[in-house]
């Protein structure tokens, strides 16, 4: 049997292929660069993708879809700011959302409160403006004002007043005043989101108890502000449900409004699955809101663009690189339709263009996009969102092996970083990672334990603003670096931090599982067989769970556990790991790629060692086949094979145990 090829059967693979190994947090992934305070672009998508991105103008005043005014900050999906998406759509719903003009139906026109498209009428109906229009103007700017003490206990108070009287009325009458209460205890700002919990799913349950043929677009409202009050508090299972009912009760044959009801209830519902780190199921429901925005903006809206590129960063974060690709292509044309090149949103959609680029390998069309985002950012003097780029255009040199070129640009945008953001932020980390993994790369070691201690001083010390998933991504991208350098503990200890860093971070399944995956690479690497098994076990499970069963990370955890499993005696369940790898990678990437004829290697291996001599002997005609017309007889890989596989035919029909001989070459390769 040939010797197998570690790095491309088992997860203790180098630090640049790393990336697909842990999904979402590669310590190379381009997608590591990013804004982490609140400018004005972000195009990341490790965890912020799932956390970070707002969506607080999900849906701003549906009566403005009627105007000829199609302004980004209308109808669109992705909003520039680093909130909790969940909080901003509260924010967005505590407004009103898309219910406001039924609420208002019995107004007079001058008694109505404005909405945004309406601004420019304020002065004229000052005087008639009420309190709860100031409240909406204030949430609409994203600065709320809270009110008084005294105000407070006073709403609390009129409150429990009003819920006495209110007791015996109508539903009808119940639902909009028990959810309208709800509202203005979310926009104080300093709400219980248990309190205004309880309110949503009382007037939840009015209006369920007098619903008409006709939808109610309050109650639509009511059920997203219920889910996302679950989302708060991570009781995600609760609120699929009720995001599952307002997208089915909702008819987009009804008009724009139960249109935009219907969007907004898809895309809710995608960011959901998203939290639970169920990428797959989210990208679903933003295809489906994604298809429901173009039929009723048209694909040359710039809002639809928008949501073409928030869609694309789910893609990439699932590595489906052609369709975020397309998307993104989508998102540059509409660009240029509209006649709005060198904004910051085509910057923006540039960026996450270079960033797929990058992830495909196709590191000079990446530079062009990069260069061409770049351009647009300086032109509108965004500094730290240049120096981001920078980043991400030394990546692309390093992937190149120009690494002069690399080195300054990385110190170009360090420079940047720390005159702005300080020598203590994560962003400065990250450019020190970089600078530590190419002086890794051209052997220069003592620069790169220096740039790696550097940068640890930060990820252990974090400042008030640093986010948990920058500092478990930066342990990860040092963790890499070390065990390159082969101080596996070192690594190890690392990789443990991660896992605690990442507890503080909801939605995180997969990317724990990778990280966890790499935990029991490590203690294989470093004998301890059993720790290895029950780590790797675990990161299985968790892959399982968040629905990562296709992708090729999870083929390739498959065949190391079955590894490990020889090495603690549990032959019958290496073999099942074994043939469960093998369908994966196949579909994956195809039956000629190495880490495919390893895993048939292993798979053979184990049948021999157990005495399932035909069926060993049965994959290794296969593979030997394979390799022949790939690397032709020649080749060295296919003579160890073919010997291999005489042995096996001579001695298939003796009666004789050849397990350990076949064991002690899987072992050792």
């Amino acid at each position: 049997m040939p010797d197998l090829e570690p790095e491309k059967l088992t997860l203790n693979a180098p630090y640049n292929s790393q990336k697909q190994l842990l999904t979402h947090i590669s310590p190379r992934s381009p997608l590591s660069a990013h804004i982490t305070e609140n400018e004005s672009i972000d195009v990341s998508n490790n965890s912020s993708t799932t956390t970070h991105n707002t969506i607080d103008q999900l849906c701003d005043n549906v009566c403005e879809m009627e105007s000829s005014d199609h302004s980004p900050s209308r109808f669109s999906y992705v909003s520039y700011g680093q909130e909790s998406r969940i909080d901003s759509e509260l924010r967005y719903l505590a407004v009103g959302g898309f219910a406001k003009d039924d609420n208002n139906k019995n107004e007079s026109a001058d008694e109505k409160e404005p909405t945004e498209g309406e601004e420019s009428d304020v002065t004229t109906r000052k005087n008639k403006k009420t309190k709860g229009s100031s409240l909406a103007k204030s949430l609409s700017s994203g600065k709320l004002t809270k009110p008084s003490p005294k105000k407070r206990s006073g709403l609390k108070l009129n409150l429990k007043k009003k819920e006495k009287t209110m007791s015996n009325e109508d539903p009808k009458y119940l639902g909009p005043y028990l959810l309208k209460q709800a509202r203005e205890l979310l926009s104080t700002g300093d709400h219980d989101p248990n309190k205004a919990l309880e309110l949503a799913v009382r007037a939840m349950k009015a209006f369920e108890s007098c619903q008409s043929e006709k939808t109610d677009l309050e109650y639509v409202m009511c059920l997203h502000i219920v889910a996302a009050l679950y989302c708060i508090l991570r009781k995600y299972d609760e609120a699929i449900p009720i995001v599952e009912r307002s997208i089915e009760i909702t008819n987009i044959n009804e008009g724009q409004k139960h249109s935009l009801a219907k969007f907004a209830g898809c895309m809710q519902l995608g960011d959901t699955y998203a939290m639970q780190g169920n990428i797959e199921k989210s990208i679903l429901c933003y295809k489906a809101g994604l298809e429901i925005q173009k039929h009723i903006l048209g694909e040359q809206d710039a809002r639809f663009g928008e949501t073409c590129r928030y869609v694309a960063e789910a893609h990439v974060q699932a590595m489906k690189f052609d369709e975020a690709k397309r998307l993104c292509k989508m998102a540059i044309e509409i660009h240029g339709k509209n006649r709005t090149s060198n904004s910051l949103e085509e910057a923006a959609d540039r960026r996450l263009m270079g960033l797929i680029c990058d992830s495909k390998g196709d590191y000079e069309t990446a530079i062009e996009h990069y260069v061409l985002a770049r351009m647009a950012m300086t032109a509108n003097d965004h500094n730290s969102d240049v120096a981001a780029i920078d980043v991400c255009v030394g990546d692309a040199y390093l992937s190149l092996a120009r690494y002069d070129e690399a080195i300054f640009t990385y110190q170009k945008a360090l420079n940047v970083f720390r005159f702005t953001k300080g020598d203590n932020h994560p962003c400065v980390a990250s450019v020190y990672v970089r600078l530590a993994d190419l002086y890794n790369k051209i052997g220069k070691f003592r620069e790169s334990e220096t740039y790696c201690e550097h940068a640890l001083r930060i990820y252990t010390k974090p400042g008030p603003k640093s986010q948990s998933d920058d500092i478990a991504n930066g342990l990860i991208e040092v963790s890499a670096i070390y065990e390159s350098m082969n101080e596996l503990d070192r690594a190890l200890d690392l990789l443990k931090k991660s896992l605690k860093a990442y507890e503080k971070v909801p939605g995180q399944v997969t990317s724990v599982a990778g990280v966890e995956a790499q935990i029991g690479v490590l203690y294989y690497m470093m004998g301890c067989y059993s720790d290895s098994y029950n780590y790797l076990k675990i990161a299985i499970s968790k892959f399982r769970v968040a629905g990562e069963m296709k992708s090729g990370v999870f083929g390739i955890t498959l065949n190391q556990l079955g590894l490990a499993c020889i090495q603690v005696d549990l032959f019958k369940e290496a073999a099942d790991l074994f043939e469960e790898a093998r369908g994966i990678l196949e579909t994956v990437y195809g039956p000629h790629h190495p880490n495919t004829l390893g895993v048939n290697n292993n798979l053979a291996g184990t049948y021999d060692a157990v005495g399932r001599w035909d069926e060993a002997i049965e994959i290794l005609e296969y593979v030997v086949g394979l390799r022949e017309d790939k690397l032709g007889t020649a080749n060295t890989d296919v003579d160890n094979e073919k010997q291999w596989l005489a042995e096996l035919l001579k001695g298939s029909g003796r009666d004789r145990s050849k397990g350990s001989r076949s064991l002690e070459f899987l072992l050792d390769g």
